[in-house]
């Protein structure tokens, strides 16, 4: 088995990408014959209902996970959501599935995006290894009502 840490996840919908901000995190490769990865978030106890309604319905999520490093590309899975527990007022939650073969095109998102901004140059280096480093999310992932 190997043990990671977990810096961000994020859970892409039909409607645009769910983000659950992290208290902490771990997502360990099993390395067994079935190929699964286990992740644990730990996130704000507000997120119980969703969590509750994906496990009953035994939803299949495909989330993007950044582990170790802010700068690395996240990882794509297909998960399910296992089991939570409350813990104060937060939440931990427990997701099963397998890592994605596909990665996920960010680094060519984004410099299409900052293309399109008009950038050039050093200016368009600059805010490209920026942005790499930092992450930000890309137009075509924000939730039209997000807050």
């Amino acid at each position: 088995m190997k043990t990671f840490k977990m810096l961000s996840v994020e859970v892409m919908q039909e409607e645009g990408v769910l983000t659950f901000p992290l208290y902490d995190g771990i997502i360990i490769n099993q390395e067994n014959s079935h190929r699964l990865w286990v992740l644990e978030l730990f996130i704000d106890a507000k997120h119980k209902e969703v969590m509750e309604q994906w496990k009953a319905e035994e939803r299949l999520l495909t989330v993007r996970v950044v582990i170790s490093y802010p700068g690395n590309e996240p990882a794509s899975f297909i998960v399910a959501v296992e089991d939570w527990r409350q813990i104060g007022d937060r939440i931990s939650v427990l997701m099963k599935g397998r890592l994605k073969s596909a990665r996920s095109k960010y680094a060519e998102h984004l410099l299409e995006e900052l293309l399109e901004d008009g950038l050039e140059g050093d200016a368009l280096l600059e805010r490209f290894q920026t942005d790499m480093w930092d992450r930000p999310k890309l137009k075509r992932d924000h939730l039209p009502s997000e807050k």
